[in-house]
């Protein structure tokens, strides 16, 4: 039983097959799926796909890349939707240093908004961090006291890791352990508490070896799953077990 906690099945990729897309991953093994919110109209759509199927929950909550788009007013709708009873986190919300698609200081500022919103509902969050750990960190410290969350698509180092872990947080992973020049990243993903660990896709994007280069979807979240077991020396059941437990403590889901 595997708990896909990081997708984005409201993709344009996926407009042609979603649902064949979704009863993939069924087949594989999948039986439940946080959809992410990356803007408002993302985080909409992803509120629509928990109508539309049992199995999938949502996140709401603007990308770093659109913190030029925010506007006052999507706070409180962001607010809002955390009342619904499939929303599950805000995010995912941070910081991308390496496209810098919207400037520094409006990222950093988005990122405090959305985590006093967060406080504000007692949510979990979703963050997404690129070339940004210092600062990530810095502001969940100063800002985000208090606050749960989970670090996905983790890249930072074992002493951050160790310090996320410290506060209660949690480390997502996926495709990138599975590749070649993954570097330091599957000695973290050996070394951290099981009880910390989540598994994701990310899909479609970051697709794990075998499939690396191909469209990513929930169902080869296995093969996340897969590899760390190896790097663990564990069993896949013990990975997808823990690791399905763990997305139901962040996100309270009782499944």
């Amino acid at each position: 039983m595997f708990f896909d906690s990081h997708a984005h099945l409201d993709d344009e990729k996926f407009t042609d097959d979603r649902a064949e897309v979704i009863a993939r991953a069924k087949e594989n093994g999948v039986t439940h799926i946080v959809n992410i919110g990356a803007d408002m109209e993302s985080s909409a759509r992803s509120i629509g796909l928990t109508q539309q199927y049992d199995m999938i929950y949502a996140t709401v909550g603007v990308h770093p890349h659109d913190a030029k788009k925010v506007i006052v007013s999507d706070y409180d709708q962001l607010a809002q939707w955390t009342r619904l009873d499939k929303v599950v986190a805000i995010g995912e919300i941070g910081l991308d240093y390496y496209y810098d698609l919207s400037p520094r200081e409006l990222q950093r500022e988005v990122f405090i908004r959305q985590l006093d919103v967060a406080r504000q509902t007692h949510m979990p969050i979703v963050i997404h961090d690129r070339d940004a750990h210092g600062e990530t960190m810095e502001i969940l410290k100063r800002e985000g006291k208090g606050l749960i969350g989970v670090v996905h698509c983790f890249a930072g180092s074992m002493e951050m890791a160790a310090e996320l872990i410290k506060m209660g947080w949690y480390i997502g992973c996926d495709g990138p352990v599975t590749f070649k020049n993954a570097a330091k990243l599957p000695e973290i993903m050996k070394k951290i508490p099981l009880e910390r660990l989540l598994i994701e896709t990310d899909s479609p994007y970051l697709t794990p070896v075998p499939f690396r280069g191909k469209r990513n979807e929930p169902a080869y979240v296995r093969f996340v799953a897969e590899h760390i077991a190896g790097l663990r020396g564990v069993s896949i059941e013990e990975i997808a077990k823990a690791t399905t437990q763990n997305v139901c403590d962040l996100f309270q889901i009782k499944l």
